[in-house]
């Protein structure tokens, strides 16, 4: 592991991971919502966004099933807002023929997928 991806994240990532199935199955999409926690602070580091990142992406190779792009944003701005970074889910939708996908954006940077997606989707949600 390196040096920014402690275990101590990764098993936040995985408990994470964990909470949000639990949450989803008890209460919807709309319960995992609500329950999203505003950041602690104000920081922006580029190092623990990185960390954070790999520690998501680390947890899902293991994780007991896949990982739809929406859980997986979910966690990593969790995570993200855990350390004290605001992080938003970011939630965009093609028309015809329709596509969706969500991704975590910090200070308007997407963090964990391709900035593509930015130009070539419409804005779903936000949260």
């Amino acid at each position: 592991m390196q040096a920014g991806c402690s275990a101590r994240l990764v098993t936040h990532a995985l408990w994470e991971m964990a909470r949000y199935d639990m949450l989803e199955k008890c209460l919807g999409f709309a319960g995992v919502k609500r329950r999203m926690r505003p950041a602690r602070g104000s920081d922006t580091g580029a190092a623990a966004v990185e960390a954070v990142c790999e520690a998501v992406g680390r947890t899902s190779s293991f994780y007991w099933k896949p990982l739809l792009c929406l859980q997986r944003s979910v966690v990593t701005a969790r995570l993200l807002r855990s350390q004290g970074i605001q992080a938003d889910v970011v939630i965009g939708f093609r028309a015809n023929p329709f596509f969706s996908h969500a991704w975590v954006e910090v200070g308007g940077r997407v963090v964990n997928d391709s900035p593509a997606y930015q130009s070539k989707l419409q804005l779903l949600d936000r949260f």
